[in-house]
């Protein structure tokens, strides 16, 4: 399972939330969710509306086409991106997110 999903009009990102990290940052990957860090703590809505601001900037886009639509009081949330599906996936690449999962590792392949 991919931590996004494509829809016709834009992007769904399951996310796992850091609050109160020390530096806001997007990815890497946090077991099949991309891990993003905010400063601000979850309290108030604080942290997810910093969650809206820091994926709209990173993805290059207004933050009214950055909502929450599942999760508002868990780490694990489902956010969805409105834009080109495409160009958005594009920008994910850039800011270095693998957008395929890494194989699991054969336990016949491994060194004894």
């Amino acid at each position: 399972m991919s931590f996004f999903r494509e829809f016709d009009g834009g992007l769904e990102l399951r996310v796992w939330v850091a609050p109160r990290a020390s530096r806001p940052s997007l990815g890497p990957l946090h077991g099949e969710r991309l891990r993003v860090a905010v400063s601000a703590p979850p309290v108030d809505g604080a942290a997810n509306e910093a969650v809206r601001r820091l994926v709209a900037e990173s993805l290059e886009v207004p933050r009214g086409a950055v909502a929450i639509v599942q999760g508002d009081s868990s780490r694990q949330k489902t956010v969805r991106v409105n834009g080109d599906g495409r160009i958005l996936l594009s920008r994910l690449k850039s800011l270095g997110v693998p957008l395929q999962a890494e194989p699991a590792a054969d336990a016949t392949s491994r060194k004894r």
